[in-house]
């Protein structure tokens, strides 16, 4: 009920771009956890082939953040939602075309370019169109997504039985929806105009020392849930012997979120600045990977009967993962809050562009640490790469606690631009 009264407040503006969230991410897991198993079975490529397909796709996001969050700025984020959506419509579709190589290093550059395009664009529109509500906008916008995150696999897990190419067709069909429903019902925005030379913007943002200090500190948070989709999963199902055990974790975490994210952002807001509930959130992420650790140690220690072993460890991960889940729920909304308030209104899709761009990379740059602390610690269950991402999560909240009087005292109410439309229909409030 608090879920439904606080989305209530919103514009139909802000409700549209929470069930856009809601598709993209059901859409996008629906497909992806499985292309990597349909390009090296069905489709026959060789391991270095598949690697070379989904690094197009990473690569094409992660690398063009910066420019789909400058279009935002420059062309309006509504063009630039919509125009993702397209893309990953057709890149989704070629997925669903008999494979070959090129088709499908098309289908993933495509993929990934629109993920660089929508995503930085509705964090913009977000922030703009929620006024001083932004941290309950960005609170609801985590709460669709990790729905979606859950429901994609589940989805997918059921089409793949029949055909790994429905699964892309009705992804493509599911993104394509999504367009057409921004083209009808999301109003533009007219905001302030961006001053010219895109060069100069880029040299602005990269050196404005609080919003870099402020990112690098805070890029942890992004690194650390990426463990939801690779540590958590990889020691459920070495611990349970059955990639079945990947679903429990999706569901804790779901559950965790569905439950607690509203309630959570309001006491954040009643009872603590925004670096300190950052800052905390960094480190209720770091004690999320403490149980997993001990539970490791113990159980290698100590003799267990196996299902007794079993159990305790893979209960440690399902408590690992709400943890995460607590951890992200107390961060993530002030996090984003806190973007666009270090530079000028007419900047903040190429804010999140850079911010959603060095997160990226050291996100990658952290799920290849500590996959390989993983393998040469002899397994997932292993301590190492739970004591990484420990050190990780400590490190950043040290920083961010650090950060206190580099961050802005408050969300500048009443900066933001206001969405209009052209045509009969009303101007959706700033709320």
């Amino acid at each position: 009920m608090r879920t439904l009264r606080s989305l209530s407040g919103f514009s139909p503006a802000i409700r549209l771009l929470l069930v856009n969230q809601l598709g993209v991410t059901t859409g996008f897991y629906l497909l992806i956890p499985y292309l990597a198993g349909y390009l090296s079975g069905d489709a026959g490529l060789s391991l270095a082939v598949v690697g070379v397909v989904l690094g197009a796709r990473n690569l094409s996001q992660q690398g063009l953040f910066l420019i789909g969050g400058t279009a935002a700025d420059r062309i309006g984020p509504r063009a630039v939602i919509i125009t993702g959506c397209l893309l990953r419509a057709v890149g989704f579709a070629l997925f669903a075309l008999p494979p070959n190589l090129g088709v499908l290093l098309a289908g993933s550059l495509l993929s990934g370019l629109a993920g660089a395009l929508f995503n930085p664009a509705v964090r913009a529109y977000v922030a703009h169109a929620a006024g001083d509500r932004r941290a309950d906008a960005f609170a609801l916008l985590n709460l669709f997504s990790s729905v979606g995150m859950c429901a994609g696999p589940l989805l997918g897990a059921v089409l793949i039985v029949v055909d790994f190419r429905l699964s892309a067709a009705i992804a493509a069909l599911l993104f394509l929806a999504l367009a057409l429903a921004q083209v009808a019902v999301l109003p533009p925005y007219r905001g302030e105009a961006v001053q010219p030379g895109v060069l100069a913007n880029w040299r602005d943002v990269f050196t404005n020392v609080p919003f870099m200090g402020f990112t690098l500190a805070t890029t942890g948070l992004f690194a650390l849930h990426n463990q939801l989709y690779l540590l958590l999963p990889a020691a459920a199902t070495e611990v349970a012997g059955s990639q079945a055990a990947t679903a429990a974790v999706f569901l804790a975490a779901t559950v965790t979120t569905l439950t607690l994210q509203v309630r959570v952002t309001a006491w954040c807001q009643r009872r603590w600045s925004r670096p300190v509930a950052i800052t905390v959130g960094l480190a209720v992420l770091g004690l999320a990977f403490l149980p997993p650790m001990l539970v490791g140690i113990l159980t290698a220690a100590a003799e267990f009967a196996p299902h007794t072993q079993a159990a305790l460890r893979l209960g440690a991960v399902l408590l690992a993962a709400c943890l995460l889940a607590l951890g992200i729920a107390i961060a993530q909304p002030f996090v984003l809050e806190l973007v666009p308030e270090f530079g000028p209104p007419a900047l903040t899709g190429t804010y999140f562009g850079v911010f959603y761009l060095l997160s990226g990379l050291v996100a990658a740059g952290g799920n290849a640490a500590i996959g390989w602390l993983g393998d040469i610690g002899g397994g997932a269950t292993t301590w190492l790469p739970w004591a990484c991402c420990m050190a990780l999560a400590g490190l950043c909240a040290a920083a961010m606690a650090g950060r206190r009087r580099g961050v802005p005292a408050r969300s500048p109410v009443g900066a933001t631009a206001t969405p209009t439309r052209t045509g009969p229909h009303p101007t959706p409030s700033p709320k």
